[in-house]
C-alpha cells in the first residue's frame, strides 16, 4: 500500500478534497518488475473497474508494461480518502491510499475536481484547479479572500 500525502498552506479554507467517484488522480507509473514508468500522466478513478486475469476480482487499474509486458494493477482504496483541514496547512498528510500489485506510483499532478469550503463561512468552492499549484477566490460572506498555495506531495508506504 502506497499513500499519496499532500502538504499546502490553506487561507481562510478547509476540507480541500477529491471531489465525487469521477475524480481524477493523475499519476505516472512505474512497473515494479523492470522499472519502466510511462511517459504520459494517467488518471485513476474510483468509479474505474478492470477484471484481473485469471478471474482474482478486479483493480481500478490493470495494464501490461510496454517493456517487460507483465500485467500489473493498482487499486484506489476509496475508503482512505480524506480532506485535507485548514489543521493540516504547512503538513504533510495522507489524502488516499492505493493498493499496488507491480505498479507504484512515481509522481502525481493535480489538476481540476478538487473541492473545499471556507473556514469560518463554509462557503463551497467546488471545481478548485491545482494544476499551477496555486488557487485563490474570494469568500463573498466572510469578506475575505481565500487560497491554497505551495502544494506538493510524496508518497509513502503505509
Amino acid at each position: 500500500r502506497i499513500g499519496l500525502q499532500l502538504r499546502a498552506t490553506l487561507e481562510n479554507i478547509t476540507r480541500l478534497r477529491a471531489e465525487g467517484e469521477d475524480f481524477r488522480w493523475y499519476l505516472k507509473l512505474k512497473c515494479g518488475n523492470c522499472g519502466e514508468v510511462s511517459e504520459k500522466w494517467q488518471y485513476l478513478r474510483v468509479m474505474d473497474s478492470a477484471p484481473l486475469k485469471g478471474g482474482r476480482g478486479s483493480a481500478t487499474m490493470v495494464q501490461k508494461c510496454k517493456l517487460c509486458s507483465r500485467e500489473n494493477s493498482i487499486e484506489i482504496l476509496s475508503q482512505t480518502i480524506k480532506p485535507y483541514n485548514a489543521e493540516d496547512s504547512e503538513k504533510f498528510k495522507t489524502i488516499v491510499e492505493f493498493e499496488c500489485r507491480g505498479l507504484e506510483p512515481v509522481d502525481f499532478q493535480p489538476q481540476a475536481g478538487f473541492a473545499a469550503e471556507g473556514a469560518e463561512s463554509g462557503t463551497p468552492f467546488n471545481d478548485i484547479n491545482l494544476l499551477e499549484k496555486d488557487w485563490n477566490d474570494y469568500d463573498e460572506k466572510t469578506k475575505e479572500s481565500v487560497g491554497i498555495y505551495e502544494v506538493s506531495h510524496k508518497f509513502v508506504k503505509c
